[in-house]
């Protein structure tokens, strides 16, 4: 499902859609605005390129950033849920990872985590990616498996309803 149709679900579901970016620095939050009619669901987006911002703008909790680091699942998941309250929205997608071209925080370039919050806790989902290239590839691949995520957890809520 690309990001045009990831909205037209949330379109006809009336719901909204924020986004939550470290590695990607934008990227995600353009690939949706690209798409003609995304101000009826997309709400905003957060770049929290540094770490202090991950904690000061999307709500990650500094406890957990201080013995996490800002690359890992949980702080994905914060970036996410941060996202979608900060934003008043239904849905969230977040990034969080190592672009390139050096390691950060001992993990390596291509590590990445992406991040999907919805409505309810089930709806939360988080996957850890190794991507391969370079550092543009690795932010484009983030933001790929982001609207992917975002996707399946869309079309899981379909089903379930």
């Amino acid at each position: 499902m690309s990001a045009a149709e990831v909205l037209s679900v949330l379109r006809e579901r009336g719901e909204t859609l924020a986004v939550a970016e470290s590695l990607t620095g934008g990227l995600l939050a353009a690939e949706f605005v690209a798409v003609p009619g995304a101000s009826v669901v997309f709400r905003g987006g957060l770049v929290a390129y540094a770490t202090d911002l991950k904690s000061s703008l999307a709500g990650v909790p500094l406890p957990l950033l201080n013995s996490h680091g800002p690359v890992d699942p949980s702080v994905a998941a914060a970036l996410a849920a941060g996202a979608r309250d900060r934003c008043a929205a239904d849905w969230a997608a977040a990034t969080t990872g190592v672009a390139g071209p050096d390691p950060q925080d001992g993990q390596p370039v291509g590590r990445v985590y992406v991040a999907v919050a919805g409505p309810l806790p089930d709806h939360a989902a988080v996957r850890e990616l190794t991507l391969q290239g370079d550092r543009a590839a690795v932010r484009a691949g983030a933001v790929d498996a982001a609207v992917t995520l975002l996707a399946e957890r869309l079309a899981i809520t379909i089903t379930s309803r």
